[in-house]
């Protein structure tokens, strides 16, 4: 279990930020295959799975560096060697309304 900052969002695409140096970089470099949790207050929960693969297409992160405020705070500049941006690519997302403890396939079909 990581945190993690997702820094953008396309349905159930997800970009998440991260750093060289963060002990999660190795672990997903060992095994590509994440899965994220998002619980909202009513404590109702969607869980993504999916692979992990690393954001190389300049247009791209240059989209998402310009979206996001705390990312040029904290980094300076786009090309910070430390900087690693994720693309999530769900494999499977599943849906639990509170207290429910059964979860509900969602269809990753338009």
């Amino acid at each position: 279990l990581r945190p993690v900052s997702p820094v953008r969002t396309e349905g159930f695409l997800v970009y998440v930020a991260n750093l060289r140096f963060y002990h999660k970089t190795m672990e997903i470099a060992a095994n590509p295959r994440v899965e994220l949790c998002y619980m909202v207050g009513g404590h109702n929960q969607v869980r993504l799975t999916g692979v992990a693969e690393i954001v190389t297409e300049r247009p791209l992160l240059e989209e998402i560096w310009n979206a996001n405020a705390l990312m040029r705070q904290y980094l300076g500049s786009l090309d910070n060697p430390q900087l690693i941006v994720y693309r999530i690519k769900p494999t499977r997302v599943r849906y639990m309304q509170e207290w429910a403890l059964e979860y509900h396939e969602v269809s990753l079909s338009p």
